[in-house]
Order: structure tokens, then sequence, then C-alpha cells
């Protein structure tokens, strides 16, 4: 079947079997290996994507399934060489050891920061909450969300 979608903010069509699960695609098509596969049953958030601004996670979602969609992946979020702020508070706060789960921590803390720029932390643990760290502890990385979330709310308000 042939999938029509945009990938990264361009637009992508190919021809694939409709079973083939997103983070294949993404991985074998499209050479786009930031996306991990950690547990393969939705468990663990290491594929997490955003798609039409969603944190999904990408071995559950089928080709057939995204037809017609927008789909963010850890390297759509940069503007090339330009780390997004998230990424960058992601780094600053140590928020990355293996680097395993970053990926789609830093994807499910963004698609939390589009919808609510001045999240709680309650707010943050929430979003976060599908995907599993199993090196910092979490409290580098809600420091890092919290950082942005200042970062964007000081950055919107006039002088």
């Amino acid at each position: 079947m042939e999938v029509r979608f945009k990938l990264n903010g361009k637009e992508e069509e190919v021809t694939t079997e409709p079973y083939l699960r997103l983070i294949d695609l993404l991985r074998d098509y499209f050479n786009l290996t930031g996306t991990k596969e950690g547990c393969g049953v939705g468990e663990c958030g290491a594929c997490t994507v955003l798609i039409n601004g969603r944190a999904v996670n990408s071995c559950l979602v089928l080709a057939g399934q995204i037809e017609g969609s927008e789909i963010l992946t850890i390297e759509g979020l940069a503007n090339g060489e330009i780390l997004d702020p998230l990424q960058k508070n992601f780094l600053l706060h140590g928020a990355i050891q293996c680097g395993f789960c970053t990926p789609g921590m830093v994807l499910s803390a963004s698609a939390l920061l589009d919808k609510n720029p001045d999240p709680t932390e309650e707010e943050i643990k929430d979003a976060i909450a599908g995907n599993l760290c199993r090196c910092t502890g979490y409290k580098q990385i809600i420091n890092a969300v919290k950082e942005t979330a200042k970062e964007i709310n000081s950055a919107s308000k006039p002088f």
C-alpha cells in the first residue's frame, strides 16, 4: 500500500506493507535511528514519536494507520545543528546518561510543553509516566523540563 504523511516537516510517500510497524518504517526506510525499540509492546516509551502533536509509542502503530498524519521524531526536533531548548536542557541538567530513553522522554515532554507551556511538576511526571529510564532517577529529567518551561514563559512575557 502507498502511505502519504509528513515526516519531520517533509512530505513523504512510501510503498509498504500496511502491517509494518511505524518504528520499523522510521528506522529501516528513513534511517531515523533516534527512535529506539525497547520492549516492542508499548511499555517502555523508548520508541515515542509525535503523531499530530501527540506522544505515541511507534511500536504500536502500523504504517497503514499514519496516512495523512504529521510525524515528528527526535531528529526533527532540532533546527539543523541548533538544538531545541528541551534537548539543550536535557544536556545541561544531566538528564542523559546512557541515552536510550532520551528521544522518547524529550518527545513526551515536548508534547506536554506544546499543550501546556507552564506545567506543574505533577503534570510533568504524568507526561513522562510512559517513558522508563534506568539511569538518571528522573529528577534531572523533571528539572530539564521545568527549566525549558521557565525559558518558554520568560521569552513570551513582554519587557
